[in-house]
This record gives C-alpha cells, sequence and structure tokens, in this order.
C-alpha cells in the first residue's frame, strides 16, 4: 500500500488589517473552510504576534502525488478566493 502527503506552507499578507484580532479572525476563518472542505491538517505556523502577516501550514495525504498535488492546488485557490483583505505572498509546496 502507498501513499503520499503534500504539504504547503502559505505566507499571507493583509495590508488593510490594523489589529491582532482582526487578523485572528481572518486566519480562522481561512483554516476552518480548509478543514471543512478539504479534511486537512492546518495550523498557523508563523507569524503570530504580527497584524499584517500570517504563515500557515497545510498537510494533505492521498493515495498518490497527483491527487495530493490536486488537492494542495484546490486549497491554494480556496485561499486566495476567500482573502478579500489580503493576499498570498507565497506558497511552497513539498511532497514526503
Amino acid at each position: 500500500m502507498s501513499y503520499r502527503c503534500g504539504v504547503i506552507l502559505l505566507e499571507l499578507f493583509f495590508p488593510e488589517v490594523h489589529s491582532l484580532k482582526e487578523k485572528r479572525s481572518i486566519v480562522r476563518s481561512l483554516v476552518a473552510k480548509i478543514r471543512q472542505r478539504f479534511n486537512a491538517s492546518v495550523a498557523e505556523v508563523g507569524h503570530q504576534e504580527l497584524w499584517q502577516r500570517a504563515a500557515i501550514a497545510v498537510a494533505v495525504v492521498s493515495g498518490s502525488a497527483e491527487e495530493a498535488d490536486k488537492s494542495l492546488t484546490a486549497i491554494l485557490g480556496l485561499v486566495e478566493a476567500n482573502l478579500t483583505s489580503g493576499h498570498v505572498v507565497s506558497a511552497e509546496r513539498a511532497m514526503l
């Protein structure tokens, strides 16, 4: 039996956010949407004390590298579509 684990690290920037409370609300919403739609493991992994930046890591497990990559692409699309007050600065992928 074989499986693949795909990981994506998203660096986000929120130029119009002016408080940690506002940023955390946005990040919590994104994390919940990713978990609900993709059943993926998601965590904010960096920049917790900065109100205009966030780093989110997402991990998915699949039967093949192609399926895992397809899920990561869809997750990136979901994040980009739901970031009305920010944008993705970088997205780094890895397959394990």
